[in-house]
């Protein structure tokens, strides 16, 4: 595991906490600042303790190098997974990381206003809502209200992967990952700033006994 003095956005001598915003305004910067945080995270060697004083002083105007798309559960803190204090990433949660208007829309509203570089579609292991829809799909009982849009949303990954998988969860989960960043990044505006290389759209996946996370091709 590397250890937090081998960041790669920083130079050498350079402490993590010193992290200006301007310098992670690019799309492999903004990345490889969320894993570098992932990995304190993982050691035990977190950077911020989210108290008032950091709030304080991240409450002018805020420039967030990551928009991060994650699913409701509970177990997944994503400010706490990636180790980043106030004002340096947004985050948009639904089951799932399931896309409606909404989501969408604040995703655009981080990338056209905000100016955000990366667009981090993370998903996890035992994703509850994921296998509320294998089971659907097994038994035919498909729930009503929200819950059913939920299900008709991650269907398609689940299909893909095929109900006679042993393991139709867990590759259906990293399937409606790919699914997800596929869809982001085709439609606009931010296709557009895909193709200009000014944005990019990453997927990745959480462990939820390790707390790591590992991009996805």
């Amino acid at each position: 595991m590397a250890s937090p003095s081998a960041d790669p956005t920083l130079v050498p001598g350079e402490r993590p906490s010193s992290i200006s915003p301007s310098s992670t305004r690019t799309p492999r910067a903004a990345l490889a600042e969320l894993l570098a945080g992932n990995r304190r995270f993982v050691g035990g060697q977190p950077l911020h303790g989210h108290d008032v004083a950091a709030a304080a002083a991240a409450s002018g105007d805020q420039r967030p190098h990551a928009v991060v798309v994650g699913c409701i559960d509970s177990r997944v803190p994503l400010e706490a997974v990636f180790d980043q204090t106030f004002g340096s990433m947004c985050v948009v949660r639904s089951g799932a990381h399931v896309l409606d208007q909404a989501v969408r829309g604040s995703i655009d509203f981080a990338v056209t206003v905000l100016g955000v570089p990366l667009v981090m579609v993370l998903g996890h292991e035992r994703c509850g809502a994921v296998a509320a829809t294998v089971r659907a799909l097994q038994t035919g009982d498909r729930p009503g209200g929200g819950l059913g849009y939920l299900v008709d949303e991650i269907a398609p990954a689940v299909l893909d992967v095929g109900l006679d998988d042993p393991r139709v969860a867990s590759a259906a989960t990293r399937r409606h990952i790919i699914r997800t960043v596929a869809e982001l990044a085709a439609r606009e505006p931010l296709a557009s700033a895909v193709a200009d290389g000014s944005v990019e759209v990453v997927g990745a996946i959480y462990d939820l006994d390790s707390g790591r996370v590992d991009l996805l091709a």
